[in-house]
């Protein structure tokens, strides 16, 4: 560089725009705890807990703990997630050198100011947008903005934009735009206003609890007060009211769910995954199609040597020993040279002078202290006026087969341009080193029905011959986006190819909306801030840890060691929770469709309700919560497919049908024969538990001694509730004949009942509605 720049002064710094964060990555902990805790589900638990501490009896209390439990789990989880988030962009904000007052000093990077001297090395990362304003030859990688690998050299007055890297050389830059007004804030900015993960799963738990508030309410008062002017007894319209409405709320199932995806979060974290939505684990679940970038996923981002050829009568050895003369003369640190020195030692050669590489020269070169000349780089810059047929032939088949091909030459004339007197020692085939487990996490998602598009900036032919070598399957059939117009059949050219080269981030965007209009689950792999418009658009989206902070800051997945097949496990894992949670769904619904029957039901019957809240938490707890919470943690990796309430109903329905028949029975024989209410209450929730324990039966086929075991354990526990510790939860004594005779009968015809209504009313009617 020529003269010194001075930079701006400090009274200038105080009264610029500073590079201040538009937006923290997370959610703040106050927020976080507000979205948990002030639900509408909350409102309506705890406003029932209120009117039944009014009656004074405390022990019905106990379904609070519900809501409480599952609002801590989704409470920790976030900020769990939070606390790893901000970590991470700690450690990703690195200081800056600036010149002020015509000194160089470090500051945080959000203390940089438009109109400030950056001074950038090789190996930075550009912080903010700016021009250079003074250099000696500097070269940028624009890749994580463009997809673009190939390194752009950068004078005195060009644009470097943030986000892209200093490859080679030293500058000044006069910072133009800070914070929002950046390019890679603007692209994240417009990333973020798509729509966050949603979850189908969640989303329709959540839309029947919305639903049935709605209904509930109504319902809830109607039953409170035809209880209360029929028996003017306060105390028994409010535990009965509050067991039906308690009933009809599917508290346990949301539980369920928050419990066993954070527990697939944390086993996931223990392989360095960080989930950032519960959420994104059914969504990836739910993924039949993965796009992904060529680099950090097919291979690992270095270069090897994979031949060294040597021409004329060269032996191997002079090729080496000429190419890493060159290599360590300039002490060169770049993906080539570190690749030659991986096979060849320092030569030690005595040197007179050097030429470094440069993207405008596209070779290197080095005088040896006897006069001899080694030169290294592309075939076309270092013979300009081409090369035997022959040769130009396997240049282009090794180009063809996804190569990088360099070739090592000699001469005694000086390094100057152009070059004279050439000699051809050899040629080294320089390959991008796969991923070792490349092959094996991409069959394994064949084997799992997943297909995988290949969405890069790179060549498509480079592109696709690489994916080929991975095992990758149909990498014949790629395209070149460049020659693609935007007003092009997006829908057509996603279903027909597999390998998209020189593609650019809108193009990445509308390539993975056209799957997601054919009805495939699109998750979007990447880590450059070409890849965030990609990565909203996606149903499921995965960041490197070591990609740009903005593809992090919208990404449902971080791997946090920046490992590709790590997806295997999160793949598995998601669906393993999800299939379970489907499974055992219906279990919980069965309790809210009779609750919403019985209700209504019951508004016009001369009756109480014939449940309180204690009497059913044993019930909901031994034949419901337990054996769900074991089934959800079995090993269950098919696709997910289906509809989440098509499945459920088919079972719940026919299981909550055959209560409110019960339930009716009963009621009718306390009308007729004068019994007790808590004989009545007692009786029907024997039911509920015989019945309950026979959608449990459906839900864990097919059986093992592990779940022949559970049945035993659980009919055992039942028993005890019911003929041994029955007081505490305000049961009546069923070790009476008068009362036996009664129940005993019910038992005995309950499972044929059922699996009557579970042939006719599940598989020929329900089966066969649309659910929505």
């Amino acid at each position: 560089m020529s003269e010194k720049l001075t930079g701006l002064t400090s009274a200038q710094v105080a009264k610029r725009k500073p590079n201040t964060a538009q937006k923290p990555l997370s959610a703040s902990v106050s927020t976080i705890i507000a979205q948990n805790t002030l639900t509408l589900f909350n409102f309506v638990n705890v406003a029932l807990g209120a009117l039944i501490f009014t009656t004074g009896s405390y022990k019905n209390l106990l379904f609070l703990g519900v809501a409480i439990i599952n609002t801590a789990i989704g409470t920790f989880q976030e900020l769990r997630a939070k606390k790893k988030i901000d970590a991470m962009r700690i450690l990703a904000s690195t200081p800056v050198t600036v010149r002020r007052n015509g000194e160089d000093v470090q500051i945080p990077q959000d203390e940089i100011v438009e109109g400030d001297l950056l001074l950038l090395h090789r190996g930075d990362q550009v912080p903010v947008d700016g021009t250079v304003s003074q250099t000696d030859g500097i070269e940028a990688d624009e890749s994580p903005l463009t997809g673009e690998s190939d390194p752009i050299t950068k004078t005195v007055g060009d644009q470097l934009l943030s986000g892209s890297f200093i490859v080679a050389g030293t500058a000044c830059m006069t910072v133009t735009a800070v914070a929002g007004d950046t390019f890679a804030a603007k692209l994240s900015a417009e990333a973020k206003k798509g729509e966050d993960t949603k979850s189908q799963l969640l989303a329709t738990i959540n839309r029947i609890i919305k639903v049935l508030t709605y209904v509930l309410i109504p319902l809830g008062i109607a039953l409170f007060t035809v209880s209360l002017v029929r028996r003017g007894n306060y105390n028994r319209a409010v535990l009965s009211t509050s067991a039906a409405v308690i009933g009809m709320i599917p508290e346990g199932l949301v539980l369920l769910t928050n419990v066993a995806l954070a527990v697939s979060a944390r086993n996931l974290a223990v392989k360095r995954v960080l989930v950032r939505a519960l959420s994104a684990l059914e969504s990836l679940a739910r993924v039949d199609t993965i796009c992904l970038d060529k680099t950090g996923t097919i291979t690992s981002g270095r270069l090897k040597v994979a031949q060294i050829l040597p021409l004329a009568d060269f032996v191997e050895a002079d090729v080496q020993h000429a190419a890493a003369s060159v290599v360590y003369a300039l002490n060169d640190d770049n993906e080539t040279a570190m690749a030659i020195k991986e096979v060849a030692d320092d030569p030690h050669p005595q040197i007179a002078k050097t030429i470094p590489f440069s993207s405008a020269r596209k070779y290197s070169g080095a005088t040896l202290a006897d006069g001899r000349s080694l030169i290294m780089g592309a075939p076309e810059f270092v013979f300009p006026d081409g090369l035997p047929e022959k040769i130009s032939q396997q240049i282009n088949q090794a180009a063809e087969n996804g190569l990088r091909v360099l070739v090592v030459a000699q001469t005694d004339q000086d390094l100057t341009t152009p070059l004279s007197g050439m000699t051809l020692m050899g040629l080294i085939e320089i390959e991008d080193e796969l991923r070792e487990t490349a092959q094996s996490t991409f069959a394994f998602f064949k084997k799992q029905d997943v297909d995988l598009k290949v969405i890069s900036g790179d060549n498509p032919v480079t592109v696709a011959n690489i994916a080929k070598r991975a095992g990758m399957a149909k990498t014949e059939a790629f395209v070149d986006m460049s020659q693609i117009p935007d007003d092009d059949d997006y829908e057509t050219l996603a279903a027909t190819h597999t390998v998209f080269g020189r593609v650019t981030p809108p193009q990445k965007k509308h390539l993975i909306q056209a799957l997601q209009n054919q009805d495939h689950t699109v998750a979007m792999c990447g880590d450059g801030v070409n890849d965030v418009l990609a990565l909203r658009q996606s149903d499921c989206s995965i960041a490197m840890a070591s990609g740009a902070e903005a593809v992090k800051s919208i990404s449902d997945f971080v791997l946090l060691d920046s490992n590709f097949d790590v997806l295997c496990n999160v793949l598995n894992e998601g669906r393993r929770v999800i299939n379970n949670i489907e499974r055992v769904a219906s279990m919980y619904l069965v309790k809210t469709i009779f609750s919403v029957i019985l209700t209504a039901i019951f508004v016009f019957l001369p009756l109480d309700y014939p449940i309180t809240p204690i009497n059913l938490t044993p019930v909901s707890a031994i034949a419901v919560a337990i054996p769900s919470f074991l089934l959800t943690f079995e090993p269950n990796f098919d696709r997910v497919v289906g509809q989440f309430m098509q499945k459920v109903m088919t079972i719940a329905a026919p299981g909550a049908v055959a209560i409110v028949l019960y339930t009716l029975v009963l009621t009718w024989g306390e009308y007729w024969f004068h019994w007790s209410f808590a004989a009545t209450s007692t009786m029907v929730v024997l039911m509920i538990g015989v019945i309950e324990l026979h959608v449990l039966f459906i839900n864990a086929r097919p059986f093992n001694r592990y779940k022949y075991a559970m049945m035993i354990l659980l009919t055992i526990a039942l028993f005890g509730v019911f003929f041994v510790a029955g007081k505490i939860f305000s049961l009546s004594n069923l070790w009476r004949f008068d009362r036996f005779i009664v129940y005993g009968p019910l038992i005995l015809t309950s499972l044929p009942v059922y699996m009557f209504l579970q042939e006719f009313l599940g598989k020929r009617v329900l089966a066969k509605i649309h659910w929505r």
